[in-house]
C-alpha cells in the first residue's frame, strides 16, 4: 500500500514542475491566456508534449517569452505568429489547415470514403455473383458434362 501511494505521489508531483510559480503573471486574465497559449504550443525539444507540460530548457523559455509578449499586450495570434515564425509548424499542437497541410487534413476522410467504396462494391460484386451461380449449369454445360462423365 505504501508503495501505491508513493508511485501517485510521484505521478501527481511531475505536473507540478512544469510550471515554477514565480512565471505565473499577477492579472489572472493575462495568466489565463498565457496559459491557453501553453497548450496550443508544442516544446520543439520534447515534441510530444505541450509548453505547458514540459520541463525542457526551451519550453522554460517559451513560457517566459510568452508571458513577456501578453504582458506587452501582443494579441494571441500575434504570439502564435511568433513562434511560427521562428520554428515553423511543427510548434502548433494543432496544425493550421492551410497550403500544403489541406492535404494532410484531408486524407483521412478521403481514405474512409475511398475504403467504403471499395467495400461497398466488393460487396455488392459478391452478393451479384452469388446470384447468378444459383441459376445452374445451361444446357450447353450440361451436354458437356455428360460427355466428360460418360469418357
Amino acid at each position: 500500500m505504501r508503495r501505491l501511494a508513493i508511485i501517485f505521489w510521484l505521478l501527481l508531483s511531475t505536473a507540478a514542475l512544469a510550471l515554477d510559480p514565480s512565471e505565473m503573471l499577477e492579472d489572472p486574465a493575462q495568466e489565463a491566456r498565457a496559459r491557453a497559449l501553453d497548450h496550443a504550443l508544442r516544446c520543439v525539444v520534447c515534441q510530444s508534449e505541450s509548453v505547458a507540460s514540459s520541463n525542457a530548457q526551451w519550453a522554460i523559455d517559451a513560457r517566459q517569452v510568452i508571458r513577456e509578449q501578453v504582458v506587452a499586450g501582443q494579441s494571441n495570434a500575434q504570439i502564435v505568429d511568433f513562434f511560427v515564425e521562428r520554428y515553423g509548424e511543427f510548434v502548433l499542437m494543432t496544425p493550421r489547415a492551410s497550403g500544403s497541410s489541406w492535404m494532410l487534413w484531408a486524407a483521412g476522410p478521403l481514405m474512409f470514403l475511398l475504403a467504403a467504396g471499395i467495400g461497398f462494391g466488393y460487396l455488392r460484386g459478391r452478393s451479384a455473383a452469388s446470384v447468378a451461380s444459383e441459376d445452374g449449369l445451361s444446357d450447353k454445360e450440361t451436354r458437356r458434362l455428360r460427355e466428360i462423365m460418360d469418357e
